[in-house]
Formats: C-alpha cells, sequence, structure tokens
C-alpha cells in the first residue's frame, strides 16, 4: 500500500494575507494542488485539504493549508495529522524563512524552529521536531525594517517576477522529497543554480 504524506503550507488566512511573504508555504501548496487539477475544501481539523497522489500508483499526499493563524499552526496540523494516521516524518512542513535568501529553497528534517513561530507550535503539537521540511526563502528585511513587518508585506516587484520559478522549485523539492528521501532532495536544492 502507498504510503501516506500530510504536506503542509503554513500562513495566514485571508485575503489580507495572501500574496504575503509569510504566506510563501500555502502559495507552494497552491502550486502543488493545481498540477494536479485539485482545488482545497473544508476540512473539520480547521483547515483547507486536497487529498491527491504524487503520481498515479505512488504516494498519497494530503495536501492543507491551516485555516489558523501561522503562531498557532500546530493544532490544526496535529488533529490532521491523527485523522489521516500519519506519523510526523511523514508531515512536510512547508514554510517561509528569513534565514535563507529569497530565491533558495533548503530542506531539513528536526533540528530548531530558527525562531518561526508556526514551526514553533508544529513540534508542540506533534511533541517532536523531527519532521521534515520544505524552508522557502524570503530573505531579511533591508535597512531597519521590523521582520514582524517585513513577513507580513507581500513581495517586491523584482521577487514577484522571480516567485513563479520559487514557487515552482519548492513544489518540486515537496515532490522530490517524498518520491526519492531528503538527503536526494537536500542534493538536487541545495546545490547552486546552474
Amino acid at each position: 500500500m502507498a504510503q501516506t504524506w500530510l504536506v503542509v503550507g503554513l500562513g495566514n488566512p485571508g485575503p489580507r494575507y495572501e500574496a504575503t511573504r509569510h504566506n510563501v508555504g500555502q502559495m507552494v501548496l497552491d502550486e502543488l494542488a493545481s498540477r494536479r487539477g485539485e482545488s482545497f475544501r473544508a476540512h473539520k481539523a480547521n483547515a483547507r485539504v486536497a487529498e491527491t497522489w504524487l503520481r498515479p500508483g505512488a504516494a498519497k499526499m494530503i495536501l492543507a493549508k491551516p485555516n489558523s493563524f501561522m503562531n498557532v499552526s500546530g493544532g490544526p496540523v496535529a488533529n490532521l495529522a491523527r485523522f489521516y494516521g500519519v506519523e510526523p516524518e511523514q508531515v512536510v512542513i512547508v514554510h517561509d524563512e528569513l534565514d535563507i535568501p529569497f530565491d533558495t529553497i533548503k530542506l531539513k528534517t528536526g533540528g530548531g524552529h530558527g525562531g518561526h513561530n508556526g514551526v514553533r507550535d508544529v513540534a508542540k503539537a506533534l511533541g517532536t521536531p523531527e519532521f521534515p521540511r520544505v524552508r522557502v526563502g524570503i530573505g531579511r528585511p533591508p535597512g531597519r525594517q521590523d521582520a514582524a513587518d517585513w513577513v507580513l508585506d507581500p513581495f517586491a516587484g523584482a521577487e514577484r517576477q522571480n516567485l513563479p520559478i520559487l514557487l515552482s522549485d519548492a513544489a518540486d523539492a515537496v515532490e522530490k522529497l517524498i518520491d526519492e528521501g531528503l538527503l536526494a532532495a537536500q542534493q538536487k536544492h541545495h546545490a547552486p543554480r546552474a
């Protein structure tokens, strides 16, 4: 029987936040759903989900976007993991990362939360930090702009032009992680772009 993976895009709910840097995880989930012609629907775990497959005969993927705010993402993630019978090592969290330059993707399993309150809350709710993460670089704010304001701003003009490529690359990273494992995904996506 094919393995089931829960892939969660972190972000904030509502139109005010849709295009912000903090919601890049949910944008990646939209890309994954769009590739498969799927749409999200309400789930009782306070999330929107799309049930699909990596490809026919391969792993099942539950794509999920919590309806909660970023800092309290853990509840919906833990409830979905329980509902679908998915262990933490099969819960992929896709999120924005200040400490990685824009247009860069890094993958890891476990470790600290790096000050990311959404990741912190998921680790607390799952009872472990040992889950895979696809970290989508948004870079640090220029000058003295506060990081909290920066993540809640929309992507700037030049970033917006490159955003579709970044979202596609991050979606590729999720698929590679599920299909071939963390190391293969790291080897492909951590290498400098040609």
